[in-house]
């Protein structure tokens, strides 16, 4: 009999452990201000102070209907699945704070039947084809990747020292940068000889999350949604 009771009185000592243990963690993941904890990585440069529901928006429906939804989708009775809980982030949370109508590289540009080889090794159509966030760095691709669509680049009338032909034949992919701003924001003149371009180690660095080697002026900064906004709404 008292065998009997000290194997309850372990019993229910096990399950208030087990109770307790889980609503600490719980606390621990779900309190607020506790997001890094279950983070799939490091934000990325420049993004420290977004908080996560800025960009991890709820999906569309209830829990009920997202699990119908994905059950028509096994069935064959719906053509694409559904999210879960939070929906994927689009391109569309990035351009909030980031379109802009001068840049010399918009997502939508990749969408043209003329780049359906990088878009096929690349993904530049999407934000995240080149920022793949919680990474922890600015730029998660190689500084080569402007081969994807400049392998039979030709310039009429070349302005470098080098001609673009001469690059392009000698596969020097890792110039690109040194003189040109991809995206054609910060306020940066390329250089005309090759002598004056940024070396790709200083590339590799901004990449990385250092300083930018252009310039730490802008033309444009956030223009529909300010971090300010941002912060707001995630409240």
């Amino acid at each position: 009999m008292t065998r009997r009771k000290n194997a309850r009185r372990r019993q229910r000592l096990g399950i208030w452990s087990g109770a307790m243990g889980g609503a600490v963690v719980a606390l621990v993941l779900f309190a607020p201000g506790s997001e890094t904890f279950h983070a799939l990585g490091p934000m990325n440069t420049g993004h420290a102070e977004v908080q996560c529901s800025a960009c991890h928006r709820q999906a569309p429906g209830t829990f009920r209907q997202q699990v119908q939804a994905n059950a028509r989708y096994a069935f064959g009775l719906r053509p694409e699945p559904a999210d879960f809980g939070l929906a994927d982030v689009s391109d569309a949370a990035c351009l909030d704070c980031h379109e802009r109508p001068n840049d010399r590289h918009p997502t939508f540009r990749f969408l043209e039947p003329r780049f359906a080889k990088a878009r096929e090794n690349l993904q530049p159509q999407t934000c995240m084809g080149c920022h793949l966030e919680h990474a922890g760095e600015r730029i998660t691709v190689k500084a080569d990747y402007c081969s994807e669509c400049h392998g039979d680049l030709e310039l009429k009338v070349d302005p470098v020292d080098t001609p673009h032909h001469e690059l392009v034949a000698t596969a020097s992919w890792n110039t690109c940068l040194g003189c040109h701003d991809f995206h054609g924001n910060h306020l940066w003149k390329a250089p005309t000889r090759m002598a004056d371009r940024l070396d790709p180690a200083v590339i590799e660095e901004y990449f990385r999350g250092g300083p930018s080697p252009y310039s730490d002026e802008k033309e444009f900064r956030a223009t529909r949604t300010t971090l300010a906004q941002i912060q707001g709404r995630a409240q």
